[in-house]
């Protein structure tokens, strides 16, 4: 079992930056791929990065050269660095592990890029 919980939500106008935190407890996170998702109203939900345990990254086209995630196994933590933020990221964003057969999510943080 894997609990997680998201931070570093807000508002920022459209050219600024935000950075997410994902705290994880409850088993041994180096073990996990990591992922950010997000998910506006009324659509489904849309993978954002991936972090595997060994540390590759990928991510949706949308964000590629704006977005990095990178993950602190010490502190069992993923980040999500948003730079040249756009209205259009606004979303909540989702923090979630998986392993094998297993997946977990976060409760989800709020992102709003407005002026």
């Amino acid at each position: 079992q894997v609990q997680l919980v998201e931070s570093g939500g807000g508002l920022v106008q459209p050219g600024g930056s935000l950075r997410l935190s994902c705290a994880a407890s409850g088993s041994i996170f180096s073990i996990y791929a990591m992922e950010w998702y997000r998910q506006v109203p009324g659509k489904s939900r849309e993978l954002v990065a991936t972090i595997t345990s060994g540390g590759t990254t990928m991510y949706a086209n949308s964000v590629k050269g704006r977005f990095t995630i990178s993950r602190d196994n010490a502190k069992s933590t993923v980040y999500l660095q948003m730079n040249s933020l756009k209205p259009e990221d606004t979303a909540v964003y989702y923090c979630h592990a998986q392993r094998g057969g297993f997946a977990y999510w976060g409760q989800g943080t709020q992102v709003t890029v407005s002026s």
